[in-house]
């Protein structure tokens, strides 16, 4: 729920965001990616830290205290997962 959350307020009027998930042996695979504003690389080694949040000229507008990542990364890992990121600027995310 947060990273579609977050797909959809990262992600200005008209963009896309796709939502995948698939098996591979006993693993289910879920990827949430978005064309939207995407993050610098400066800022990826913090973002599943708690209260972290990128500052830029777009994210300064959308509300939010910086958990979010934080707790999904929490829970996966509480389940045996993980979650990582790939993202550019400009370009958008792939959680």
């Amino acid at each position: 729920d947060n990273l579609i959350g977050n797909a959809i307020k990262y992600t200005p009027k008209g963009g896309n965001i796709n939502i995948k998930v698939s098996t591979l042996k006993s693993n289910v695979i879920i990827k949430v990616e978005d064309n939207g504003y995407g993050i610098p690389a400066s800022d990826l080694p913090f973002i599943f830290n708690r209260f972290y949040r990128v500052r830029n000229s777009k994210s300064t507008e959308i509300e939010g205290n910086g958990l979010g990542l934080a707790i999904v990364k929490s829970i996966a890992m509480q389940h045996g997962g993980d979650v990582t990121v790939e993202s550019q600027p400009q370009k958008g995310s792939c959680f």
